[in-house]
C-alpha cells in the first residue's frame, strides 16, 4: 500500500513538473514572439538600427534590440516557473538587469569598451562571490584538481568575462548565436533532467531560454522587414547564462561526501562542458592566433571569424550557420562517446577537432585559388 501511495506522489510530482515545463516553453515562446513586433515598430520609428560596417555581414539597416525581448521573456518566466533558482542564487537576476542596461546602452549609443568590461567584471564578481557560482576543481585537467578559493574565484571571473565576449563575437550571421545557444541549453537541460529532481529548476530555465530564442529566431532568420538582431544585449545575457549553466553542470559531478579526498562522478565533466561551449571558445582563440601571426593587436577587429570565412567561400548566412552547427555537434558527440577516457587526452582531441573546424575554410579557400 505504501509503495502505491509513494508511486502516486512520484507520479503527481512528475506530472506537475511536465506541466510546468510545457507552460514555461509555450509562454516564453509566445512572449518573445509577441514582444519583438513592438520593438521593431519603435526601432523603425526612432531609427534604432545596426548600420552596415566594413566587417558587417549584412548590407542594410536592421534593428538590433532583440535582446530586450529575450530579457523580457526570461525575466518574467524564470521567477515564476524556476523561482527556486532566484532563492538559491540571489545575485542572478541583478546581474541580468545590469547586462540589460549596459547592452541596451551599447546597442543604441555604443559605449566605450572599458565601461562594458567593467560592468561584465562587476556581474561576474556578483555571481561568483555573492552566489558562489564558480569552478571548484579542474578534475585533473592539466594535472590540477581542487582549486583554492582565491584561484577558483579569479579563474571563474575570467571565464565569465571571456565567454560573455566570445559569445558576442559569434553573433555575426543570421541564426548562428541563437541556434548555438538552443543546442547548448538542450544538452545541459537534458543532462540536468537525468541527474535528478533537485535539478528540475535548471531544466526549466534551459527550456525558457530555448523558448525565448525560438521566438527570436523566427524574426532573425526572416529576409523581410521583420528581421531583427539580438544585439549586445541578447548576446551578453545568453552568454552569461550559458556560463552559469556550465558551472552548475560541472559542480554536479564533484562528490561532496569527503571534500578532502578528490572524487568525481564523471572525470571528464569540465571537458564535456567545454565541448558544449566550444564554438565561441575556438572561434575567439583562432582569431587571436591569426592576429598575432599577422603581427596585429588581438583586440583589432577583422573578418577572420569562422562565419566570415564560410561567407567568403560563397555560403549564405543560413548555409554558414548550418555548417558550423553540424560540425560542432559532431565534436560534442565524439566527446560524449569518449567521455570515459583520460581527461587530458580527451581535451587534446576536442581542441584538435575544434581548430580543424576553424581552419578548414581557410584550407578550402587556398585550394580553390
Amino acid at each position: 500500500m505504501e509503495e502505491i501511495i509513494q508511486s502516486f506522489f512520484n507520479s503527481k510530482e512528475s506530472t506537475v513538473f511536465i506541466l510546468k515545463l510545457i507552460f514555461a516553453f509555450l509562454i516564453s515562446l509566445g512572449l518573445t514572439y509577441a514582444a519583438i513586433p513592438v520593438i521593431l515598430k519603435i526601432s523603425h520609428r526612432k531609427n534604432l538600427m545596426d548600420e552596415p560596417r566594413e566587417r558587417s555581414s549584412h548590407d542594410r539597416k536592421v534593428p538590433n534590440l532583440g535582446g530586450i525581448a529575450i530579457f523580457y521573456t526570461i525575466g518574467i518566466c524564470a521567477p515564476i516557473f524556476a523561482y527556486e533558482l532566484f532563492e538559491s542564487y540571489k545575485f542572478l537576476f541583478p546581474a541580468l538587469v545590469i547586462l540589460l542596461y549596459i547592452g541596451v546602452m551599447d546597442d543604441i549609443v555604443v559605449i566605450r569598451a572599458y565601461k562594458k568590461l567593467f560592468a561584465q567584471i562587476a556581474i561576474a564578481v556578483m555571481i561568483v562571490i555573492g552566489s558562489d557560482v564558480r569552478l571548484r576543481s579542474m578534475f585533473g585537467l592539466f594535472g590540477i584538481y581542487e582549486l583554492n578559493y582565491l584561484m577558483s574565484v579569479i579563474l571563474s571571473i575570467i571565464v565569465f568575462v571571456v565567454m560573455i565576449n566570445a559569445f558576442n563575437l559569434i553573433d555575426g550571421v543570421d541564426g548562428l548565436a541563437g541556434s548555438f545557444a538552443i543546442i547548448c541549453c538542450s544538452l545541459f537541460g537534458w543532462s540536468y533532467y537525468h541527474l535528478g529532481e533537485y535539478n528540475y529548476p535548471m531544466v526549466i530555465l534551459c527550456v525558457i531560454i530555448i523558448g525565448s530564442l525560438l521566438g527570436f529566431l523566427y524574426y532573425n532568420l526572416s529576409d523581410k522587414k521583420i528581421k531583427i538582431f539580438m544585439g549586445d544585449t541578447g548576446s551578453m545575457i545568453i552568454g552569461f547564462l550559458l556560463v552559469f549553466t556550465a558551472f552548475y553542470f560541472i559542480d554536479l559531478f564533484i562528490s561532496k561526501d569527503n571534500p578532502d579526498v578528490p572524487h568525481y562522478h564523471l572525470q571528464s565533466a569540465p571537458v564535456i562542458a567545454f565541448a558544449i561551449l566550444i564554438l565561441p571558445t575556438i572561434d575567439t582563440l583562432s582569431v587571436i592566433i591569426i592576429r598575432l601571426l599577422n603581427k596585429k593587436s588581438p583586440l583589432e577587429a577583422d573578418r577572420n571569424h569562422i562565419h566570415h570565412k564560410l561567407l567568403n567561400l560563397g555560403l549564405t548566412h543560413k548555409g554558414a550557420t548550418f555548417y558550423i552547427i553540424i560540425y560542432y555537434l559532431g565534436i560534442i558527440l565524439v566527446t560524449y562517446l569518449l567521455r570515459h577516457i583520460e581527461i587530458n587526452i580527451l581535451m587534446a582531441i576536442v581542441l584538435s577537432l575544434g581548430f580543424v573546424g576553424a581552419y578548414l575554410p581557410n584550407i578550402i579557400l587556398k585550394l580553390r585559388k
